[in-house]
């Protein structure tokens, strides 16, 4: 079913698509930097510093479980390495394929986003439906590594949002009753 998914995909390309997903993908960057310089830029303003902790943390996060644990511990073998004559549009990613770090990445930044600004979060989540189908469209995952990384993604996005709300609320209602002390 993987296959037919992606050969379906396939079949839509485009020159103008090309570009597109490219495009996509270069911005989003290796590795999802994309979402640290989001994160990195919430903290400096008071008003979404919280979310943008919780942004960072989600990425460190997958960065520790998804890309440097699961990937390796499901072993998945890519579909553009089962595959290889499909012609890829990027060079050949040498990792495993399960989760879709990417994917991943964007789902937790989105739903952490989400959890702190609706509106906004529902346009990050845009976004990381479209990185999620640039992956496939690269053929460089299959669907299931893609739906993976987004409910890895978005658990991890939560559970981010909820660390850092516990946290800074912790740490300022201490330093409240410091004050009233």
């Amino acid at each position: 079913m993987d296959f037919n998914i992606l050969y379906a995909i396939q079949s839509m390309r485009t020159e103008l698509l090309d570009q597109i997903v490219l495009f996509i993908t270069n911005a989003v960057g290796k590795y999802g930097y994309l979402w640290i310089g989001v994160g990195a830029l919430m903290c400096l303003f008071n008003k979404t510093r919280k979310c943008g902790f919780s942004v960072l943390l989600s990425y460190v996060l997958v960065f520790l479980l998804g890309h440097l644990v699961l990937k390796d511990l499901i072993g998945r073998i890519r579909p553009c390495v089962i595959d290889q004559t499909v012609e890829l549009l990027v060079q050949r990613p040498t990792s495993y394929s399960c989760p879709s770090t990417h994917t991943s990445w964007s789902f937790a930044a989105a739903a952490a986003i989400f959890m702190y600004h609706k509106k906004t979060g529902i346009a990050a989540l845009v976004l990381a439906s479209i990185i999620g189908f640039t992956r496939m469209y690269l053929f460089v995952h299959f669907p299931t590594d893609v739906l993976f990384g987004l409910a890895f993604g978005v658990i991890i996005g939560v559970l981010s949002a909820f660390v850092v709300k516990k946290t800074a609320a912790a740490i300022f209602g201490r330093k409240t009753a410091d004050r009233r002390a």
